[in-house]
């Protein structure tokens, strides 16, 4: 499988903290000799009190390691994909540093305002749900796609089995993810034109930062363990385990190189068979 990425440049968000996807598809990138821009909302504390983004800090550090141990470029940059004064100066420090990008992965995304119902949903929480996990998608990549127009590239966007699967008590999450998988076929269609390819994964449950926060929420909502929560979880996964994020980014591998050339406007699956179609 020809999945060498030596001379391209990728934009990853949400690739800040080392425990989350966005971390491991940077990683898997710059392995295959890609110069990298690592993204994310550097500040120490995150958008919900309970699962921390990234910070400044980390990202250097990130940064730093990923050049020295892959030997490629990389540029740090803190951007809030909810505000597009801060989209701009990542997209000029991006243009000043490398004059283009060739792969992006719309990785950031967040959770608010769970466990609730519909009916007792704050309706801020809800909003802000959809402002970083769908229109923050849009955001980056109507600022990418002017740098891919001359050459053609390369967008993976992290939706989730959540967009096509419900989520109990989680619903501004899912019906985000969904419209993250519409997305991704609309800029398919739209793009193709260009040669942008645009394809989406659907994780299921892969254990990050966000999914332990999941298990200690359900733990007290549904008043058991962490441990419970995440054995009952295991037992509706025919594979028997929760995911890794190196495993999310084996898929986005596939997806960012020339293996998957006949690869665009899909959704793809990556839970273990706990979800069978499509």
């Amino acid at each position: 499988m020809d999945n060498n990425l030596k001379g391209k440049i990728a934009l990853v968000t949400g690739s800040g903290k080392k425990t989350g996807i966005g971390y491991a598809i940077a990683k898997k990138f710059a392995s295959k000799g890609c110069d990298i821009i690592i993204a994310d909302y550097g500040t120490e504390k995150g958008l919900n009190a309970d699962v921390k983004t990234g910070s400044m800090n980390e990202m250097m550090m990130i940064g730093q390691e990923l050049s020295h141990t892959y030997d490629v470029e990389t540029l740090v940059v803190n951007v809030d994909v909810t505000l597009t004064d801060t989209i701009r100066d990542m997209m000029s420090a991006i243009q000043e540093t490398f004059g283009r990008v060739d792969i992006l992965c719309n990785n950031a995304g967040a959770a608010f305002g769970v466990p609730n119902g519909i009916h007792t949903y704050d309706e801020t929480a809800w909003m802000k749900m959809f402002d970083v996990n769908l229109h923050g998608v849009f955001r980056i990549s109507k600022a990418v796609v002017p740098m891919m127009q001359e050459k053609g590239g390369n967008i993976i966007n992290i939706a989730s089995r959540a967009g096509k699967v419900p989520a109990l008590f989680n619903g501004a999450y899912s019906v985000s993810k969904a419209g993250v998988i519409m997305l991704t076929k609309v800029m398919a269609k739209e793009l193709a034109g260009l040669n942008i390819r645009i394809n989406a994964i659907c994780p299921g449950q892969i254990m990050t930062d966000l999914k332990k926060w999941e298990f200690e929420q359900k733990a007290a909502f549904f008043n058991t363990t962490i441990e419970e929560q995440e054995q009952k979880m295991c037992e509706t996964i025919p594979a028997g385990r929760i995911g890794l994020p190196q495993e999310v980014a084996d898929m986005a591998l596939f997806l960012a190189s020339d293996a998957s050339s006949y690869v665009t406007g899909q959704a793809l699956n990556i839970c273990g068979g706990q979800l069978m179609e499509l």
